[in-house]
């Protein structure tokens, strides 16, 4: 066979394993194009921030927090404790122009719910302190637009003023351009944490088939007992052995397995052996800190309990100087970190 013929053969399979490999190439990076956007880190607003829940359920599902704000000081000593960037700025997020909020793709708020709670004054929107807080974050997803938003609140928020108060919300929040999806989900059912704590979430997304492809996550089952919260060695000072207190406790708490409250006259216990909904008043005179029975007495749930049963890590700090009475607050007025997961996790899914 002819030299020349030999290497225009030669040449001409060089050329077609180049094409392949090009082709092959090609794919690869295609391929890695769609893994990377798919691992797109999504930035977000901690607004009524509190200690950090929502923010720590979103971080967990792989978000990235670049801007947080509460109005209470106190909470800046146990959010800045616990992340290393993005502290909290304390002030009224009224007081904010959003055009100085920096650029982000979700706002997170657990807005303020005493206006709206059982436990509260149901005044609604009539509260002008803490009612008119949600026009604030209409007021900044109107002017920055981002991609979506989770919003949490009290259960009787759907149903406060016969359910006026809901359809202004989410008349709002559709007359600011977002298609929304509601639930009431308990922390026993989808949080695994024995905590039985109903909250409505509302999820919302500008663009209309990313909230198609968004579900709310399905119940679990809870594989956690109270005792899977409590901690082994417990300072003396939360027992109530020699208190006056213990002779009204003594004749009713006593099993180990079972969760109680005082209710200023009589103990109550609850009777699905879980924690009943922490409230952000516990601890102030004694009155509704969960109460349970171990083998040195009758003691009220720790700080770090209470944290706990709202899904906290183990690693979350309490800092130093803080009353106990305080974190009580802090951990009743938090969310169930678990439960923020899950949703976080399903939002991501959406917008994949």
């Amino acid at each position: 066979m002819h030299s020349g013929f030999l290497f225009s053969i030669l040449i001409t399979n060089h050329i077609n394993m180049m094409v392949i490999q090009t082709v092959l190439w090609e794919n690869i990076f295609e391929t890695m194009s769609v893994k990377i956007q798919s691992k797109r880190i999504y930035r977000t607003i901690d607004l009524y921030a509190g200690i950090g829940g929502i923010r720590l359920g979103f971080e967990r599902a792989g978000f990235e927090t670049i801007f947080a704000n509460d109005i209470d000081p106190l909470c800046k000593f146990t959010y800045d404790l616990n992340f290393q960037t993005a502290p909290l700025v304390i002030g009224d997020i009224g007081d904010i122009n959003p055009s100085s909020l920096p650029d982000f793709d979700f706002l997170l708020a657990g807005f303020p719910c005493q206006p709206f709670s059982i436990a509260g004054y149901r005044k609604g929107f009539e509260d002008t302190e803490r009612g008119n807080q949600f026009l604030n974050i209409i007021r900044i997803l109107k002017q920055k637009k981002p991609q979506g938003f989770l919003l949490e609140n009290v259960k009787n928020l759907k149903n406060h003023d016969n359910g006026n108060t809901f359809r202004i919300i989410e008349d709002s929040l559709r007359s600011a351009g977002y298609y929304i999806k509601t639930k009431v989900m308990n922390s026993l059912e989808y949080g695994n944490t024995p905590q039985n704590r109903e909250r409505i979430y509302i999820v919302g997304f500008i663009d209309e088939k990313h909230a198609n492809k968004f579900q709310f996550p399905e119940p679990q089952k809870l594989n956690k007992n109270i005792n899977d919260v409590l901690e082994k060695d417990v300072s003396e000072k939360y027992y109530y052995n020699g208190a006056p207190l213990h002779a009204k406790l003594k004749a009713h708490v006593t099993n180990p397995n079972a969760v109680y409250q005082w209710r200023r006259k009589y103990v109550r216990e609850n009777k699905k052996g879980v924690f009943p909904t922490l409230t952000a008043n516990m601890g102030t005179g004694g009155h509704n800190v969960p109460i349970v029975v171990d083998y040195k007495g009758i003691r009220k749930l720790t700080p770090k309990e209470c944290l706990a049963v709202q899904g906290y890590p183990k690693g979350y700090k309490i800092p130093a100087g803080i009353s106990d009475s305080k974190i009580y607050k802090q951990a009743g007025n938090s969310v169930t970190v678990t439960v923020i997961e899950r949703i976080a996790k399903n939002i991501v899914k959406a917008m994949e």
